[in-house]
This record gives C-alpha cells, structure tokens and sequence, in this order.
C-alpha cells in the first residue's frame, strides 16, 4: 500500500475480524497478531500514510484508523481470553483428581521417638509456667565444671571421661547443666527453666551406652525453693511420662553441683523379675558455690535442680532393651511409635 487507500483497508479489517473467528490456539493468535497489530501491519502502515492526503481529509481518515484499530484490538482481547480460558478449563479437567476414591498412603518417613519425647517434655514443662532454654554442645570448662562446683582435680575432667577439642578449655558438653549457669547470668533469678538437649561422653556404643545422648535438666531458683519442692515436680513429671500410677523415691547421693543430692528412682510394677524401683535420674538443692559463681546470695536465695536421660526415659516407657535401635536410625523401629504403636513398661 503505497498511499492510503480506505477501502483496501477495510477489506484488511474486515480479513482481520474474521480469521480471528477461526482462531482456536494461542500460537496461531501470535501470529494474528505479528500479521495485523505489529508495526509492519497494513494497519500500523495506513496511519502512517495520512500525511500524504489533502489536509482537509486527514482528519477523517485517522479517526477511521482509530476505529479500525480498536475494532480489531477489541476482538483479539475477546479471542485471547476466550484461548486462555479454554486452556484453564482443559487443565482443570486433565489435572482434577477424584476425592471420593479410596487411596493408599505411603508413609515416607518418621519422626524419631527422642524428638517426639522431648516436644512431650518441652509441653510438659511450658504448661507449668517454665521457660525452655538451649546452649552450645561445645562448651568452656568453666560453664561446664568450674562454675559447677566440679573440683580441678574430678574424675569427670579426665579424658576417659570428657571429649576435650583441640582448643583450649573447650569440651564437649558432658551435661546440658552448663545452660542453667548461662541462663542465670544471662536472666537472672527468680528463674524456672527446663533444659533439654545434646551431650557427650567418651563412652563406647553397647546395649546400655552411647557417646552422644540426651537429657533435660531442671532449674528452679528462688526465695524459699526446698526439697518438697523437688520432690513434688519430679513426682507431677513422673506421672506424665509413665502414668498417673508412677511413684517416685529420692535416695541420698553425691553431685558436685548440689547439696543435698539424690538418685530419683521410679517403681515400676512390670520390671523383669517382679515390681522394683529403677533409676531414672539425679536431682538435688543446688550447691550454694553454685550460686556464688552466677552472683546469686544463698543466703537469700535456694535453688532445685534435676537431670534426666531422655534414652533412659523412652527405654522404660516402652521396654526397649537395645541402645543401638536409638542410634541407628532405622526407619522401621520409628514407625512403631506412630501414633504411640508401642506401649509397655520396664523390663530393666
């Protein structure tokens, strides 16, 4: 088209409304549009050639333009959500699925039961008012020992004992006790924490041992903090793990970090030769060196602390006689306890 010529362009447009009628996919409404909106288009082309006309005739040969433009643009917008539309109700077809029909769920994995008991302990110890605390597993001696009454020359020190790294003073925690000292420097007292978590010691794998196991400790400081106060929480948590028929003793014993210090033992009916009481933790009032070192006056202030193991706990809730099934990872032994799928009692 050479100069504008309006009846060369309306059979253009009136080519362009129809093709546009047969067009049913999204490749060939692109090539529509390549052949009558692009900038080479007869279209785009005529609007450009308006210049050549009489003046007097400009102003109706661009509003024809306009028009022409509009028309087609108005029907290319209709085809192309009508396209869109067809191929989102096309999807939704081929893609539906039938929510009625039965199906088989394939279980991929499982939560290992240590991680399952210490959300249990950690709901346990929020529901009462206490906070839950965490710390490094790799730990100054200080936090570890010293601050904890242990004594330069303890035998918990010796490297039979503890993991020490190839830095200075810094082990491998060997009880999560270090988080109660950083938690009463950090947060001062009154102070009522719960402290579950990761520790290491030089100990060989067997049935009964593992060098990497878990416990939760206790920590209650405050004014007139005392041994019925001990008693009692480990007596309410005992319940909680083993049932509301658990019964707990505290025996005298020895810890660095408290005094007086205790054995906390649990009776269990269905123990292996006959109903007896089995260990289950240590426990105590907390040593007033302990509080010295944190910058808490004993004479003002008395303290509870207890630790648990979390394998010991889990191995007499549900009779589990062999360390290696906690370690290993094996997925069919964590499936047991979906759904608490193994009960039972101890057999220590």
């Amino acid at each position: 088209m050479s100069s504008f010529n309006i009846s060369q362009l309306t059979r253009v447009v009136n080519e362009a409304i129809l093709a546009l009628d047969n067009i049913k996919t999204s490749e060939n409404l692109k090539k529509f549009k390549i052949k009558y909106l692009s900038a080479n288009s007869q279209i785009v082309k005529s609007g450009k050639l308006i210049s050549t006309l009489p003046a007097d005739k400009r102003a109706e040969a661009g509003q024809k333009v306009s028009q022409f433009k509009e028309t087609i643009l108005h029907k290319y917008l209709e085809t192309a959500e009508k396209i869109e539309n067809d191929i989102l109700n096309q999807r939704l077809k081929n893609e539906s699925i039938d929510i009625t029909l039965p199906f088989n769920r394939r279980v991929l994995g499982a939560r290992h039961p240590l991680s399952e008991l210490i959300d249990e302990i950690e709901d346990f110890f929020t529901s009462i008012g206490w906070s839950i605390s965490d710390g490094p597993e790799i730990e100054a001696e200080w936090f570890n020992f010293d601050a904890l009454n242990f004594t330069p020359d303890h035998p918990a020190r010796a490297m039979q004992d503890t993991f020490y790294t190839t830095q200075p003073n810094l082990v491998m925690r060997t009880h999560t006790s270090p988080v109660q000292i950083r938690a009463m420097l950090s947060q001062g007292v009154p102070i009522y924490i719960a402290v579950p978590g990761k520790v290491f010691r030089s100990d060989e794998l067997d049935a009964t041992h593992s060098p990497v196991f878990h416990q939760v400790e206790g920590l209650a400081v405050d004014t007139n903090i005392n041994l019925s106060d001990l008693k009692g929480i480990l007596s309410i948590f005992a319940k909680k793990m083993f049932g509301s028929q658990a019964k707990t003793r505290i025996r005298p014993s020895y810890f660095p970090f408290t005094e007086p210090s205790g054995e906390i033992d649990v009776w269990f009916e269905a123990k292996k030769g006959g109903g007896g009481w089995i260990e289950w933790g240590g426990c105590g009032m907390v040593h007033p060196n302990v509080l010295r070192s944190v910058g808490v006056n004993p004479d003002k202030y008395s303290g509870l602390a207890f630790g648990i193991g979390l394998e010991r706990t889990l191995n007499l809730r549900h009779s589990i006689t062999d360390m290696h099934n906690l370690v290993e990872g094996d997925i069919r032994f964590a499936k047991q306890f979906i759904q608490g799928g193994i009960k039972g009692g101890a057999s220590a």
